[in-house]
């Protein structure tokens, strides 16, 4: 059966956001991680299949390159529409990558026009006048401009976009969206016939997405977070109430975390205010020289079965400029990616059956690491955060991958169902 609908994800937590998405609109999907191949195969009759590159903060050559090899991918798999997922946050550089990405998918499409959307407003995220906010803040004044390789110190969406693309950007303001998909597609019309090629549109509530979901179903290319997939998702006809695995309750459970934001930080906090057993990874002492990874693997080998744990590379903002002022930013990243990567595979061995992994170059690395290619998606354990199923070398997996910036205070002790107790 072919695909309703296929999604490139600009990193690997980003591609678990919007497969969540899709489920939660009927849509049984798929989640591959990488770029895929001749040899990549789908769980059987998926309505939906995401790719998760770790394209995000590549050069945007490499990045257009690697999206254009899954569009063609998902095109053999029968999607007739392809959706360019990335941050809720519009996380890039000025030079990119969202828009040289997002211009590659429509020349190979041959599409005259996309809309963008990065609303998610369950998390906060908002699009008003073209300006995005996180809750009442604007983006550009908000703790999550301090992203460590993409600040995002600009709100602006219009403005953002048109500096990573020579192509004419225009807004569909929410006076337009509130009067409903017909009044949306004929704004897209309008600015087609105007040359326009990129269209940003307000949404403030799922309603509006739901709206701008109807709008585009019959675009070609369309780009957004994960709040615009889920309206698009609704829009397909035919959808039902999608199933998947089981929220797992047994085998040993662990949480790697690399991330640095404001969020996982308290969640490490909860989880070690809940007396769980935790480790904070030295990356200065792994650049060093020093045998962190075998230190780690003695320190998990103490520890109760029964009982999760924490293994951390995740750092205050003064901490991680610390790190950064001695390695350098792609190398500090470059080395929490390798040790937690080495770690998932040592735990899963071991015999972890439940990962919950922190950060997105975080969760590339540890699937990377793990040789895991596609997975089913299962139930949320808070929104935009689903359980999905893995098999691998050792047995079945069953692995959550959270963007940095998701979840509950408590999403470490809740999805692993532990209190501080012993189970």
């Amino acid at each position: 059966m072919p695909l309703r609908i296929g999604c490139i994800a600009d990193d690997f937590t980003g591609g678990t956001d919007v497969a969540a998405a899709f489920r939660r609109a009927g849509l049984r999907t798929a989640l591959v991680f990488g770029t895929p191949d001749t040899t990549t195969a789908l769980p059987a009759d998926c309505d939906a299949a995401v790719v998760a590159l770790k394209s995000r903060s590549t050069p945007a050559g490499q990045a257009v390159s690697e999206s254009l090899d899954a569009q063609r991918w998902l095109w053999a798999k029968g999607a007739a529409q392809v959706y360019f997922k990335y941050c809720s946050t519009f996380d890039s550089t000025p030079q990119g990558n969202i828009g040289p990405v997002a211009d590659a998918l429509l020349d190979a499409a041959g599409a005259g026009i996309t809309l963008h959307c990065p609303a998610s407003p369950p998390n906060g995220r908002t699009v008003y006048q073209g300006h995005l906010f996180v809750h009442d803040q604007l983006l550009s004044d908000s703790p999550l401009r301090h992203h460590p390789l993409n600040p995002m110190t600009d709100s602006a969406l219009v403005r953002l976009l048109s500096a990573q693309t020579s192509h004419r950007v225009a807004l569909i303001d929410w006076a337009t969206v509130r009067r409903g998909t017909d009044a949306v597609r004929d704004a897209l019309v309008a600015h087609q016939q105007d040359g326009v090629r990129h269209v940003v549109a307000d949404a403030i509530t799922d309603d509006d997405l739901a709206v701008l979901g109807g709008a585009c179903l019959e675009l070609p290319v369309v780009a957004g977070a994960a709040g615009l997939a889920e309206g698009i998702g609704h829009a397909c006809p035919d959808g039902a109430p999608a199933t998947g695995d089981p929220v797992p309750r047994e085998g040993r459970a662990a949480v790697l975390a690399g991330s640095c934001s404001a969020r996982t930080l308290e969640q490490i906090t909860h989880f070690h205010a809940a007396g769980l057993p935790s480790l904070h990874l030295d990356v200065l002492a792994a650049a060093a020289g020093h045998e962190v990874v075998e230190e780690a693997l003695t320190w998990f080998d103490a520890q109760d079965p029964r009982r999760p744990v924490l293994l951390y590379a995740s750092a205050s903002p003064e901490e991680l400029a610390a790190v950064q002022a001695q390695l350098g930013g792609a190398e500090a990243a470059a080395r929490v990616e390798e040790l937690l990567g080495a770690l998932a595979t040592h735990l899963v061995e071991r015999g972890v059956r439940r990962l919950l992994v922190a950060g997105g170059e975080t969760s590339g690395a540890v699937t990377t690491a793990l040789g895991i290619r596609a997975v089913l998606v299962g139930e949320e354990a808070d929104p935009g955060v689903p359980w999905t199923h893995a098999t691998t070398k050792a047995g079945d997996l069953f692995l959550m991958l959270k963007s940095g910036n998701f979840g509950a205070a408590d999403l470490f002790t809740r999805a692993l169902g532990s209190s501080g107790e012993a189970r």
